[in-house]
């Protein structure tokens, strides 16, 4: 589902990502563990097309972002970046919004699909999360595990087939982390692949199935459970 060879990111005279190699599986929950600045948001962020890298090739079901360094044309670029979606650290809820607007807003801005469509997509997923009964309700109105689940399924509703996470337990009480680590696991049952960046170690074993070790730019290979 994702292939990522020789991936290199500098940010002017610091090398950042250094030849980075990484392949997920249909279904197969990646996380990549280590230190703060070991280049693991920047890896995030290149292969979601919100960073560029300087060289190597990114390839999302069978489709280039990018081949070595050289950047696809705008339209295949955009259409190669819906089969992926993110999931911020800090959620990223448009506030003023509901979650069922919350939900709806991507796929008629970016999908340009008809509201009535929408909405009966926001409430399957928001079935599949146990949020029914918070349609109407507002991200400040939520704790944080129901308030990372709107992310998710915000994620979810442009039908991407690779989901990437970014910390998503580090904004959560401890408690909620089984939460979330089941919700993971349900998706991956699924099909969902997904790549997950995190600090939490008891996390990435709850929900892995491949751990790989990321530090001054080098990523190691993987355990596998």
């Amino acid at each position: 589902m994702l292939k990522v060879k020789d991936l290199k990111k500098n940010f002017g005279d610091s090398e950042v990502l250094k030849g980075i190699d990484l392949e997920v599986n249909k279904g197969e929950i990646v996380v990549i563990v280590g230190p703060s600045g070991g280049g693991k948001t920047t890896l995030l962020r290149c292969i979601n097309g919100l960073e560029y890298c300087d060289n190597g090739t990114i390839e999302i079901n069978n489709k280039f972002i990018c081949e070595n360094g050289n950047y696809k044309d705008k339209k295949t670029f955009r259409e190669t970046r819906m089969e992926i979606g993110l999931v911020f650290q800090s959620f990223n809820l448009f506030p003023h919004m509901s979650v069922l607007e919350n939900l709806i807003e991507a796929p008629k801005r970016v999908l340009k699909q008809k509201e009535e469509e929408a909405i009966k997509d926001a409430k399957k997923i928001l079935s599949f999360l146990g949020l029914e009964d918070k349609i109407n309700s507002y991200p400040c109105e939520l704790s944080g595990g129901q308030r990372q689940r709107v992310a998710i399924g915000r994620a979810l509703i442009l039908n991407p087939r690779l989901m990437c996470f970014d910390e998503p337990t580090s904004a959560l009480d401890p408690g909620l982390t089984g939460e979330i680590a089941e919700l993971i696991r349900n998706l991956s049952k699924k099909g969902m692949s997904m790549l997950i960046i995190t600090h939490d170690m008891n996390f990435a074993e709850m929900v892995a199935d491949k751990i790989y070790s990321m530090d001054n730019g080098f990523l190691q290979d993987g355990s596998i459970f």
